[in-house]
């Protein structure tokens, strides 16, 4: 059982709860946070009370495939899933009211001062870790952090086209800073992103809804034959494709991030592949949770990443309605929610 300290608010919380994508309710949502170990349960050995630790959406079991590999972070047992609101050892949950049960959502139901994880979806950290700030890190910004340093893997000098600047893209676009790209191009169609955007790397902006020709055009010829990488936030098949066919002939690289609906097509002509560009895609930034994220929260804690520029706002748990509000407005990139006050 953890003890929430802190929660960040991620949209998803939206996507889920309020477009349809769920039927379950009543359910207790929240799956980017930080807290504190209460209590373990048998044959947990790795955990103790008091450790600091991430929840997070997705596991590490540890003894499956993809868990003993070193290239895959997708596990066979603990693998997203938005569906089930119970726990998977009895199928059952554990929130109630007046007796009837609560659904859990993504095994984390973070928006509760006490819930229940799978030890597989559990990373113990640095416990001089703030945790108001490194809640962050348990889903969004290291979905995009991840997806450049660990799978478009930008050289020193090289170039970065990052489509989609809400909190994902930024992530990427603070990766290609990190990895010292020297060219980070954004592409968005909200214009009062571009300012923002500066404090993350970017160099340069392309507003999608500025011009009449296919966007890989304006990119290829702002860079000379297309950037050395693209990583793609939004999910909007356009856009996936955009970032494919933009990325430079002989060495180019492309990473899918954002999730588009079920129904989309990617369609490209296959002579873009022949002409040795790489189309990648990744979940949660190729991290593997509990192996992974204590490092990505050492790299905040060696002022490699920059985390204050991703928290927008900060409000008690009494006012998580603001947060929805924040986020349908558009306003901010991440709502720190504390459970203490």
């Amino acid at each position: 059982m953890l003890s929430q300290k802190h929660n960040s608010f991620n949209p998803r919380n939206f996507v889920f709860g309020f477009q349809g994508q769920t039927p379950l309710f009543p359910r207790i949502f929240g799956h980017e946070a930080a807290g504190v170990v209460e209590s373990v349960g048998e044959g947990v050995s790795d955990l103790e009370v008091g450790d600091h630790v991430l929840p997070v959406f997705t596991g590490e079991c540890g003894d499956c495939r993809h868990c003993r590999s070193d290239v895959s972070n997708m596990c066979d047992l603990l693998r997203i899933n938005p569906v089930r609101g119970v726990m998977l050892a009895d199928g059952q949950s554990r929130f109630s009211i007046n007796g009837e049960p609560v659904n859990h959502f993504l095994g984390t139901s973070t928006f509760s001062e006490y819930t229940v994880v799978h030890s597989g979806c559990v990373a113990k950290i640095n416990p001089l870790a703030p945790l108001d700030k490194v809640c962050i890190l348990s889903c969004g910004v290291s979905t995009g952090l991840g997806a450049t340093l660990n799978v478009a893997k930008p050289e020193r000098g090289s170039s970065v086209a990052v489509f989609g600047l809400g909190a994902v893209g930024l992530a990427a676009a603070e990766g290609a800073r990190i990895a010292g790209a020297s060219r980070i191009i954004g592409v968005d169609r909200s214009s009062k992103r571009f300012e923002e955007a500066k404090k993350f790397g970017v160099t340069d902006f392309v507003n999608t809804s500025e011009h009449d020709r296919p966007i890989q055009e304006v990119i290829a010829e702002m860079t000379n034959g297309g950037v050395d990488r693209s990583v793609e936030c939004t999910g909007n098949i356009d856009n996936m494709i955009s970032a494919f066919e933009c990325v430079h002939d002989g060495w180019g690289v492309a990473v899918l991030v954002g999730v588009p609906s079920k129904d989309a097509v990617f369609m490209t002509k296959p002579i873009n592949v022949l002409n040795e560009r790489t189309l990648k895609g990744t979940f949660f930034g190729n991290y593997k949770p509990r192996t992974d994220l204590p490092s990505v929260v050492d790299m905040y804690m060696n002022k490699q990443l920059e985390l204050e520029k991703f928290i927008t706002h900060r409000i008690p748990f009494s006012e998580i309605n603001k947060a929805f509000e924040y986020m349908v407005k558009g306003e901010g990139l991440r709502c720190i929610i504390s459970m203490e006050d």
